[in-house]
């Protein structure tokens, strides 16, 4: 399975951090968030990731080379400016190849086992669905949440007990078509008319997570880490 990791955002919210780093390369327990999620990936057998990046984007392969020292093969799809989320997977895809492929934001952290991956890509094939969303619970900046789950597992955009969307999915390539190549487009639209057809699964995650979307959240995560991982710092 391919994995890609979403590193092409500015990360306004983050600024100033973010006027001289991208936000995927701001440590946090003593190594840059994408490193956690390299790192997660590799230990889960995921060995083929590719990564996009857009702004100082050329800090990433500086940073990162290509993967061996992970133990992972790392290719970059470069953005000359961010395509959003699905127009940045869609320019991707022949870097993808033909099966479901993992998706994570590189702006997250969270402690969901990447090896739970090829289950749920099963589970994909036989319930003939084109995509699966990892949610959490909803957390106090986002008390709304994002999408419903059914006791069969879809997810979708009506129902009781919304959940957030984790910034970590399946999709197949299928999903994306129609998108042309270097044109900016976001998932949100592409995820609500396959629910409409019923054919996006879901699975709640009662671990951490963190949406590092502000400067203030990126110092709680990197006081948590500290305590947890005491020998990375």
């Amino acid at each position: 399975m391919h994995a890609m990791i979403l590193a092409a955002g500015r990360g306004e919210r983050m600024r100033p951090l973010t006027d001289h780093t991208p936000k995927p390369l701001l440590p946090a327990g003593g190594k840059p968030l994408i490193v956690w999620h390299i790192e997660r990936l590799a230990a889960a057998g995921i060995r083929d990731i590719v990564i996009n990046h857009a702004w100082l984007g050329e800090q990433l392969p500086a940073a990162l080379g290509d993967g061996s020292r992970y133990g992972v093969r790392i290719a970059y799809s470069a953005e000359p400016n961010a395509l959003e989320t699905a127009g940045g997977i869609a320019q991707a895809l022949p870097l993808l190849g033909g099966q479901p492929f993992l998706v994570v934001n590189g702006d997250i952290w969270c402690d969901w086992d990447p090896a739970q991956a090829a289950p749920q890509a099963r589970r994909l094939d036989a319930m003939q669905a084109d995509a699966w969303l990892l949610l959490v619970d909803n957390p106090a900046h986002h008390p709304q949440g994002d999408f419903s789950l059914s006791a069969d597992g879809r997810a979708g955009t009506d129902g009781p007990g919304r959940l957030t969307f984790a910034g970590i999915g399946l999709y197949r390539p299928a999903l994306f078509d129609g998108l042309a190549t270097g044109m900016a487009a976001p998932l949100a639209p592409l995820l609500r008319q396959a629910m409409a057809r019923g054919m996006v699964l879901g699975t709640h995650h009662a671990g951490a997570w963190t949406d590092v979307g502000t400067p203030q959240r990126l110092a709680a995560l990197d006081a948590r880490l500290n305590k947890v991982f005491p020998s990375r710092t």
